[in-house]
């Protein structure tokens, strides 16, 4: 397709792909029609082009089309679809919105750096990191103890600096936070530590980043990530606070089947 000769189908078939895209659960092996779309995109330029043209007028960015991943796709800043951490935050019960803000955030930072703790892992298309309820509640506490230890050892006895870095900012409102609680009919409470963590794994599931696993997957809490994810996190792996969660040294190693299993205290032991 020329891209100074545009039909009108030509721009229905390239909302349609933005369209498929936005099914996060959809995959192009489950429908041939979302396949050929994306064979068309990766073959002919001038439909590639009016893709990208749409998804810019819907305030949308093409991170990656595959065969594997489909479509994925990121709002952009003030967009109809971004979701913001306060709307997600809403969805669940707060103690304090900003702490709770602090909280879910610093979660969804914990869950891409477990999945995906080595450079290596995010350029193998063929890695599958796997994540659990436990395993991040236990990474997050134990950076929040290096934090601690970091800070009292310095002789603050305050808030850190306005220059320190991002995690040393928020790692008194993680620890303050119980890990778990039951609630009357024994289920963790949604505030607690466990519980937010328990929902990020949730959430980022119906979004089709990851895929619980286990013959009761929702009661273990456990998943592996999906292609999708693994884009989203080569765009999250560009922010400082990633980089700082990672030389803390307190994640836990991979497998070399891609499953992570060591909790992040016995890396320290």
């Amino acid at each position: 397709m020329s891209p100074d000769v545009l039909r009108p189908r030509d721009a229905e078939s390239a909302a349609q792909l933005v369209a498929l895209g936005m099914r996060p659960k959809l995959l192009p092996a489950r429908d041939p029609v979302y396949a050929a779309l994306v064979v068309r995109y990766r073959d002919d330029d001038g439909f590639k082009d009016l893709v990208h043209r749409v998804a810019a007028g819907l305030g949308l960015v093409v991170l990656a089309v595959s065969d594997q991943s489909g479509l994925v796709l990121a709002a952009t800043e003030d967009s109809v679809f971004e979701i913001k951490m306060d709307e997600y935050a809403r969805r669940t019960a707060l103690q304090n919105r900003q702490a709770d803000k602090v909280l879910h955030g610093l979660t969804h930072l914990a869950i891409a750096a477990l999945a995906f703790p080595r450079p290596d892992d995010l350029g193998n298309d063929a890695y599958v990191g796997r994540v659990s309820v436990d395993l991040v509640d236990a990474a997050v506490r134990e950076a929040c103890r290096v934090l601690e230890e970091r800070v009292t050892g310095s002789g603050e006895d305050g808030d850190p600096r306005s220059d320190a870095p991002e995690l040393e900012r928020v790692w008194r409102v993680y620890l303050r936070r119980p890990a778990a609680a039951a609630t009357k009919d024994g289920r963790v409470a949604s505030d607690t530590t466990r519980g937010i963590a328990a929902r990020a794994l949730r959430f980022l599931a119906e979004q089709g980043f990851l895929v619980a696993v286990g013959e009761e997957p929702h009661r273990s809490g456990t998943y592996r990530t999906t292609p999708r994810y693994q884009v989203q996190v080569r765009e999250l792996a560009a922010q400082r606070t990633f980089d700082e969660l990672l030389e803390l040294g307190v994640l836990p190693a991979p497998t070399t089947g891609g499953s992570l299993h060591v909790l992040a205290s016995d890396v320290l032991a």
